[in-house]
């Protein structure tokens, strides 16, 4: 897949992949590139756990995922991420060890645990 990264304005930039634009900018009117990685975790668990649950006929409308951030307080670096999937008290108690399991393969929660090379270059824009 790929994408082009593109800069309309200011502190504006966008990524096209075909007829989508993902906007991101630094000023607070989108959400910032870290910001939609982050989310990007918990909506892909978010993903897998509503997949899981509407397969087996149950409600989504109480279920949802809060996802905290663990820093290190000298690099400021995130550290951990936890996900809690927050059920409803009538969620059936034999599914509540395979919700956790299908939040589990989130691609995106895959790739961090593999991530893959990043290279960076330039090229002329006749070569692209």
């Amino acid at each position: 897949m790929d994408m082009e990264i593109v800069f309309p304005h200011g502190d504006r930039v966008d990524a096209r992949m075909g007829s989508m634009v993902i906007t991101t900018d630094q000023d607070g009117s989108a959400p910032a590139p870290f910001q939609l990685f982050l989310a990007s975790i918990g909506t892909c668990a978010g993903i897998y756990v509503s997949s899981f649950c509407r397969q087996r006929g149950i409600p989504t409308d109480k279920v949802s995922i809060r996802q905290r951030l663990r820093a290190n307080p000298t690099t400021r670096m995130v550290e951990r991420i936890e996900l809690d999937i927050v059920l409803p008290e009538d969620f059936p108690e034999q599914y509540r060890d395979a919700v956790i399991r299908s939040a589990q393969l989130c691609a995106v929660k895959k790739h961090l645990e593999h991530p893959p090379a990043i290279d960076v270059r330039t090229v002329t824009r006749a070569a692209v």
